[in-house]
């Protein structure tokens, strides 16, 4: 875990790594990245300003979570129901991860970052498609930290997507019976990775938005007021902290 110039001595930053246990780092984070608009209209701007600033959080916060040592970072960049969005802010967004792919290509390589795109992605356009592409096949061999990307994304939809797979795969061998959780899991856009320990969503706002609805669970769930453009390692560590407090037992009753 390389924590070096993590945090400027005597910071806030600083103040808070070292109240965090590093034995006790959350394996999978997921975020629900949320306020860009606000925080716009707040300053008076254009909403698509929101989502520019938003591309300095995303930059520091996949830093930051490699660094600490996670091992799968989730992050909610659009959803199925972000379609009905006005089509030049749609356009916007979908030129925007476009750059930002392009851009950020070569620091996710450099830091051993494995790259994934989770969602209906056939559901976009093939200039990004094409990006999110090359971004997986050339990350595909690091062995880093797993950064997801929900792109077309919802909980509901991807439900669909998976009981239909799991007929098919069903079907094919015969069997239409025996379908428990694991089996589930296994047609999941997330097979394979471990469940979200911990869910952050920012600007205050106080459900989950069809976000990995199988997958959170049993993860714990932290709310920030803090607009996603402002949402800083700080509040990563934060989040962090709250998390190692809870004490989690998934249903069970604590042994005394």
């Amino acid at each position: 875990m390389d924590l070096a110039g993590l945090a400027e001595p005597g910071s806030q930053e600083a103040a808070l790594l070292k109240r965090i246990d590093r034995k006790r780092i959350p394996k999978h984070i997921a975020i629900i990245m949320d306020g860009n608009g606000r925080w716009a209209g707040m300053r008076k701007l254009p909403r698509v300003a929101g989502h520019r600033a938003g591309i300095e959080s995303v930059r520091d916060v996949i830093e930051s979570a490699a660094r600490l040592g996670v091992e799968v970072l989730t992050l909610y960049a659009f959803s199925i129901e972000n379609w009905k969005r006005p089509e030049k802010e749609v356009k916007t967004l979908m030129t925007l991860l476009k750059e930002y792919i392009r851009r950020e290509l070569n620091s996710v390589l450099k830091n051993n970052i494995r790259f994934q795109a989770i969602g209906r992605i056939q559901g976009l356009e093939a200039p990004v498609r094409n990006e999110l592409v090359r971004a997986m096949e050339d990350t595909r061999e690091n062995t880093g930290m797993i950064l997801n990307v929900a792109l077309n994304y919802s909980g509901r939809a991807e439900l669909v997507d998976t009981f239909n797979r799991l007929h098919a795969e069903l079907k094919k061998n015969g069997n239409e019976a025996g379908i428990d959780e694991e089996s589930i899991s296994r047609f999941l856009y997330t097979s394979g990775i471990p469940d979200p320990d911990l869910l952050i969503r920012t600007s205050g706002e106080m459900r989950i938005s069809n976000f990995l609805l199988w997958q959170i669970a049993y993860s714990e769930i932290y709310f920030t007021s803090t607009y996603w453009p402002d949402f800083r390692r700080r509040h990563l560590l934060e989040a962090i902290l709250d998390y190692q407090q809870r004490d989690r037992r998934y249903g069970a009753i604590k042994k005394q």
